[in-house]
């Protein structure tokens, strides 16, 4: 069995291609390796999968069609993909639009194009994000809740990509699973993410922006939780007609951001500096996952609390760094 990890360099590509491999699995990782944050930190992941047995890198852009799809004919026994590979981040989408369009909207149709020339292809889970929510006032967020008002570009093309998704899984019956995730951080997280711009500015001296005047709550989920919800995923593709599926993976459990910041305040033993400002554009006050649904199908659970993940996330941020 191979399979196919889109942002294999990105926060969660690295960490579902380490747990593949650890379980014995052919991986073959696509990233382009694009210069949105440091490019150094997804070498240096990078360095630790192309270590390990089992691992193939191919450095590609998802929208290049010709190439994407040629992965069909030099690796024919791919059965699984794992597509986590997009343009992420909120306030960069009102920066560089068209980065997501290309990304998120002509390397997501890519991807199920090439899922279509794969043979032996049994499934594909596909990254979809809390965001698509918008500022839903029904909490916690259910999958049935409607998603028809996203707050930003970058959430409307996660949106899209579940609709999408869909109609491939109608047209020509591909097995088809979006997770949603909800804030996820831990070890080897990405620099444009609170955890780590946080975690900077206070070892550092300097103020860091608290949004919203601090009236924020968030879904925070640890990685390990969520690479074992997208692991489970991929082994249990739908049955229904058609074959698609959307699964929310979350903690559960929405935290203050001011209880997150004062958690890594005492990880970091060191007070924060904060400069409370108003909310900002594309942004929503709160995130909240229902996850009934991918705990009875998935067998998904969510165990990590803040007081657990954050000191271990702040171990890997003092290493890594030299902090």
């Amino acid at each position: 069995m191979t399979i196919l990890v889109t942002g294999a360099a990105g926060f969660i590509g690295y960490h579902v291609a380490d747990a593949l491999l650890a379980r014995g699995q052919e991986v073959v990782g696509v990233d382009n390796l694009n210069s949105y944050y440091e490019v150094s930190l997804k070498d240096a992941r990078l360095e630790k999968l192309t270590a390990q047995k089992g691992f193939i890198f191919r450095r590609l852009d998802l929208s290049d069609r010709d190439k994407m799809l040629e992965l069909a004919e030099t690796y024919p026994d791919i059965t699984h993909i794992v597509h986590l590979g997009a343009q992420a981040g909120v306030r960069y989408s009102l920066i560089d639009p068209y980065a997501y369009i290309t990304s998120n909207i002509m390397g997501h149709v890519v991807v199920l194009e090439l899922a279509r020339k794969l043979k032996q292809l049994v499934h594909t889970v596909y990254a979809s994000s809390s965001s698509v929510y918008g500022n839903n006032s029904t909490v916690p967020f259910s999958v049935d809740t409607p998603a028809d008002e996203p707050q930003s570009l970058y959430a409307a093309t996660k949106r899209a990509d579940e609709l999408i998704s869909y109609t491939y899984s109608h047209l020509y019956d591909l097995k088809l699973t979006g997770l949603r995730f909800f804030t996820v951080y831990g070890p080897w997280g990405r620099p444009d993410m609170a955890p780590m711009l946080f975690s900077k500015a206070i070892l550092e001296g300097s103020p860091i922006n608290v949004f919203n005047n601090g009236k924020m709550w968030r879904d925070f989920s640890y990685i390990d939780d969520i690479v074992s919800g997208i692991i489970a995923a991929m082994e249990r593709p739908s049955n229904l007609i058609p074959p698609h599926r959307v699964y929310n993976l979350g903690n559960s459990k929405s935290e203050k951001l001011t209880d997150f910041i004062s958690v890594l305040e005492a990880s970091l033993g060191k007070k924060a500096q904060m400069k409370f400002m108003p909310m900002q554009p594309g942004d929503v006050e709160r995130t909240s996952a229902d996850t009934l649904d991918s705990q009875l199908d998935l067998g998904f659970s969510s165990s990590t609390s803040i007081d657990r993940g954050i000191p271990q996330f702040v171990k890997w941020y003092r290493d890594y760094y030299a902090v």
